[in-house]
């Protein structure tokens, strides 16, 4: 009897000590589990604290292009080349410092994950960078070139940061809209061939943009082309007024009628 007991309790014991390993070893795997979240919480910390930072940096680009383009709708006659080397250095300071911070943040391969975070930025840096170059020369700027121009940028895997294909085209689409008030703006003056030469030039661009295989993969692209529909057909009513109406009515009650139009349109938008 004291045998079966002392058996009995010898098992007893020998089970506490296998409840006691078995406890053991899952606080153990707990524990492995617990850090490799944690691991995984601070990486998403890091992510979306650079995300943060991207979006900042995207939103100062945004701010100081817009900044640029309304120094160039300031232009005119007298101070035109005063205006566009001033604007040319703020574009440029938009370059050196903004877009250099966003560029900063990025890694080649990390692109596509940041995307939507700066790309509002970069389509407006697009805008003020063509509007620019169009008040200067007349074209468009390209692609190539604009990236030619932030080749000294690096990412953090030291290549050279570079605007996509995407970017470009949603902000030369944007692109019309300004022009569509520097045609107005033009007549105002007194200069209709600013309003001549916009116009074929933006007819050139929207039908090179309905050309474009695949553009509707693009996001936004079919909103900026109903925009840029809209921007043309004020561009070509604005020189249509000008050129056929202008024998009937005052220039200047013409002029009041297009900008009436374009800001009830606006405030539609």
């Amino acid at each position: 009897m004291e045998e079966q007991l002392f058996g009995t309790s010898l098992r007893i014991t020998t089970g506490n000590n296998n409840n006691n390993n078995n406890s053991g070893t899952v606080s153990k795997r707990e524990s492995v589990y617990c850090q490799q979240f944690q691991q995984y919480a601070h990486q998403l910390d890091a992510v979306n604290e650079k995300r943060e930072r991207i979006v900042k940096a995207s939103r100062d680009v945004t701010t100081s292009s817009k900044k640029v383009i309304f120094q160039i709708h300031r232009i005119n006659r007298a101070n035109r080349g005063a205006a566009l080397q001033q604007a040319e250095r703020d574009l440029h300071a938009v370059q050196s410092i903004h877009v250099r911070r966003v560029a900063q943040e990025l890694k080649a391969n990390e692109t596509w994950k940041y995307k939507r975070a700066f790309s509002p930025g970069m389509q407006e840096f697009v805008e003020a960078a063509t509007t620019l170059e169009f008040c200067k020369t007349g074209k468009l700027l390209t692609l190539q070139q604009l990236n030619a121009s932030l080749s000294h940028l690096k990412d953090v895997s030291d290549a050279p940061f570079s605007i996509s294909t995407g970017d470009y085209l949603l902000g030369v689409a944007d692109l019309t809209g300004e022009l569509m008030r520097l045609a107005i703006s033009g007549v105002a003056a007194g200069q209709r061939e600013v309003a001549i030469a916009v116009c074929g030039f933006v007819q050139a661009l929207y039908k090179g943009f309905s050309q474009l295989p695949n553009t509707v993969d693009i996001r936004g692209m079919p909103k900026k082309m109903d925009l840029m529909l809209q921007s043309l057909i004020k561009i070509e009513n604005t020189c249509y007024a000008v050129h056929v109406r202008g024998l009937e009515y005052p220039e200047d009650m013409i002029v009041n009628a297009l900008e009436h139009e374009e800001i009830d349109s606006d405030q539609e938008a």
